[in-house]
């Protein structure tokens, strides 16, 4: 564990510039020897016809305690050197981004499975209530049974003992 990687996440109602999340990241993280990140934007087209909107709500502070939980699960299991989550609350549109995930680390291995990891506990575990709008009406978004599939790839040892 590298305790003293930085985990930086910000949720705000403000959109945000992932060039330039990504252009301070590399500056602040230069030396390390991979960077990894994952972009999610707002889609064009889902099961109800084209989008139109995706309202994003959140506990504010319980959501951000608990992501820092799962940035801290993350620099637990990989030798991280920093980490950066954003992620958008409020009214988005088609290619708005939502949420931005880099992880820097001496080896890519490291950086591609931490953002990986994260996504994952975001997409079934982060605290987020998401309604989609589309030409056929709202509908709210739950994880999918891939997604708490994909987040099964990474039991952790307490993860074991709970189910005893």
């Amino acid at each position: 564990m590298n305790a003293s990687a930085p985990a930086t996440v910000l949720i705000s109602p403000e959109p945000f510039d992932p060039d330039e999340e990504m252009r301070v990241f590399r500056r602040r993280y230069g030396n390390a020897g991979a960077i990894a990140s994952f972009l999610g934007q707002v889609r064009g087209e889902a099961e109800g016809g084209a989008v139109t909107s995706l309202r994003l709500d959140h506990y504010p502070g319980f959501a951000e305690r608990m992501i820092e939980d799962f940035a801290g699960r993350a620099k637990a299991r990989w030798p991280l050197i920093g980490l950066r989550i954003v992620h958008r609350v409020g009214a988005l549109h088609p290619g708005d981004p939502i949420v931005l995930v880099a992880a820097a680390a001496a080896h890519r291995r490291a950086a591609f499975e931490a953002v990986d990891f994260l996504m994952d506990y975001l997409k079934t575990e982060a605290p987020f209530w998401k309604q989609e709008t589309t030409s056929a009406g709202a509908r709210w978004i739950e994880p999918r049974a891939g997604d708490y599939a994909d987040r099964g790839r990474w039991r952790e040892p307490t993860d074991e003992k709970r189910e005893q």
